[in-house]
């Protein structure tokens, strides 16, 4: 935290705590708002999120339900005002009490302090007292100059207590176009390289550059352009050729490569942001069924819906791995370029709707439009779109393609927390804690991906609960099961409402949904009559064997400044609870700005937390 001004007569100015001076006049406050019942309610919220120093309820630790602040006086010394406090407070010991008092700042005449809530609540309420949080300060390098990472909250885990402990994070597979590992986006962190590549023009490393993309979207650690969880590790599997184009043979062929290895690099997730170029049922489709055995493996899959939705309607979501129930789709929202989520909506071209099996995709949200990530330079992607190039290095792209590594990054920010969740309480986390859309239904799944209230799911249910009364021991006599589509159609066509015990789960049902109810992705809502799957065989279909990147088909003209994190979005984020990163994760230049003296500081209302 900056402090402006060098002698007691100057104001003060922070981008937490606002402007003052030493006089006696009333503190304004940037995020919590002026002095008063309200923003002691809102630092000791703070607190208790920041610096989470309390011990278990039946402690007798002196430092149970403590916090530590930083007291400095308006009106001569620290100890003057300290000792005057405690007279008229009856704490005797405060100022000298050694297991309160932890340190005493002499060149800026203060105190540092761990108290009790009540002597907090005291002390907040002496007008010559200044009582900040003593919050961790992490020099990470983290940062990003986008609105993205900090409107889906996945910032907050970038530094400070939120942050994965080291080593927690697990590794991310992207099935893509390759990885450029030698730049600083990824640094020692991408751990395998491996081609799977069998089409002719397929350059070393990275040729096409959508990999690449994708990966600093997910885990990119560059000071600038963080992407969702730069702790995390990578697997580079290279299964596209430099047109983005994959066989989907060598898809599934990087599929048991990840089954094989997931021990030895601890994959927990893998990414695919490609979808095949034939439409079936994920029952018969051979990608569906290897993505599954990811899933029974212990893998979390996640897959872009698909960048060919239409604003007339659903365009369905027929191709696999999208297709499968099990997996995690997700679709790309349009943030409008403001922290607010009042005016997110479904991004044009992001699709949605029913598989041809009847499953309502994508499952939730994330943002995907007018993203900037790293490419290789030289890479077909940097050639073909050379007016979207931000930087060396660094382009603007949309698609689901980039929504898809927000919430892989997630999920790896999910299970370095709860390593013990299985890929269905990861499923659950993530979309029981997601934000409503205003946009037509089942566009954005259950809604738009909310990682501050995801990471606080510590019992998340299970969406795919029916779909495993099919799941069986697989005849072929491997170790993980199997999905058993024949006991499953004959259950789906006698009953359409046979997953109702999947969305009758009471933990759904304590879910509040504002805009999409489970009513409205639920079986119980497909008339079998136009349920596809019945029509399709396999002497219908044109099979090549191919799969495509989900590149960005719908935004052609791009902006021209992306959605950028500008001093006033990053205001309104750090004056929200859910949203709020230490200051050590924003732009320098962004935080720079935020420590000059604020005029109009907000009403200090703090939204609820979950």
């Amino acid at each position: 935290m900056r402090i402006n001004g060098g002698n007691r007569g100057e104001t003060r100015s922070s981008a937490l705590w606002g402007t003052g001076n030493r006089g006696g006049e009333s503190r304004s406050n940037a995020l919590w708002g002026k002095g008063g019942r309200g923003a002691l309610t809102a630092l000791a919220a703070m607190l208790a999120i920041s610096v989470p120093l309390a011990a278990s309820a039946g402690s007798k630790d002196r430092r149970a339900h403590q916090s530590a602040v930083i007291i400095q006086s308006t009106s001569g010394s620290v100890a003057n005002a300290l000792g005057a406090f405690n007279r008229v407070d009856r704490l005797d010991q405060l100022a000298n009490d050694r297991e309160v008092v932890d340190r005493t700042l002499g060149s800026i005449d203060s105190v540092a302090v761990t108290v009790r809530a009540d002597k907090l609540a005291r002390l907040m309420k002496q007008s010559n007292l200044i009582v900040t949080a003593d919050v961790p300060v992490h020099v990470s390098g983290y940062s990003s100059n986008q609105l993205w990472p900090y409107e889906s909250g996945v910032s907050r885990s970038w530094s400070g207590p939120d942050a994965p402990a080291p080593g927690t994070a697990p590794t991310i597979a992207v099935v893509d176009s390759g990885i450029q590992a030698n730049r600083a986006d990824f640094g020692n962190r991408v751990l395998a390289n491996v081609n799977f590549s069998t089409l002719p023009e397929n350059s070393a490393g990275d040729g096409r550059g959508h990999g690449t993309f994708v990966a600093g979207i997910a885990a990119g650690g560059a000071d600038g352009y963080t992407g969702a969880t730069p702790q995390a590790n990578l697997v580079s599997l290279d299964v596209m050729d430099d047109h983005g184009v994959a066989r989907t043979s060598d898809v599934i062929a990087a599929c048991q490569w990840i089954l094989a290895n997931k021990a030895k690099y601890n994959i927990r997730i893998a990414n695919l942001s490609l979808h095949s170029a034939t439409k079936s049922n994920f029952f018969r489709d051979p990608l569906d069924r290897a993505v599954e055995k990811l899933w029974f493996g212990g893998v979390v899959v996640v897959a872009a819906a698909g960048n060919y939705g239409s604003a007339a309607g659903p365009s369905g979501v027929p191709y696999a791995p999208g297709n499968d129930p099990f997996v995690i789709t997700v679709g790309a929202v349009d943030i409008g370029g403001t922290k607010s989520r009042n005016d997110d909506s479904q991004a044009p071209w992001s699709a949605y709707g029913r598989t041809l099996d009847g499953f309502m995709k994508p499952d939730l949200a994330a943002p995907g439009r007018y993203m900037v990530g790293p490419v290789p330079i030289g890479s077909s992607l940097s050639i073909e779109r050379a007016d979207k190039i931000v930087t060396p290095g660094y382009i603007q792209l949309s698609g689901t393609s980039f929504a898809a590594p927000v919430v892989a990054g997630a999920a790896a920010q999910i299970l370095a927390k709860h390593p013990e969740f299985t890929p269905d309480q990861v499923k659950g986390a993530l979309m029981v804690a997601t934000k409503p859309v205003d946009a037509p239904a089942g566009s954005v799944g259950v809604g738009e991906l909310q990682m501050g209230r995801s990471a606080l799911v510590l019992r998340p249910p299970n969406p795919n609960k029916a779909l495993y009364g099919f799941v069986k021991p697989d005849p072929s006599g491997d170790a993980l099961p199997a999905f058993d589509a024949v006991s499953w159609l004959d259950a789906a066509k006698a009953n359409v409402s046979w997953d109702s015990v999947s969305w009758a789960d009471v933990s759904w049902t304590d879910a509040s949904w504002n805009v999409v109810s489970w009513a409205d992705v639920s079986w119980e809502s497909v008339s079998w009559a136009d349920v596809s799957w019945a029509d399709v065989s396999w002497a219908d279909v044109s099979w090549n064997d191919s799969s495509y990147e989900d590149a960005a088909e719908g935004d052609n003209g791009g902006d021209a400044n992306g959605y950028e994190l500008t001093p006033e979005q990053a205001a309104e984020i750090m004056a929200d609870p859910e949203l709020a990163p230490s200051e050590a994760t924003l732009p320098a230049a962004i935080a720079g700005a935020l420590d000059q003296p604020t005029s109009s500081p907000t009403d200090g209302t703090v939204p609820a937390l979950p």
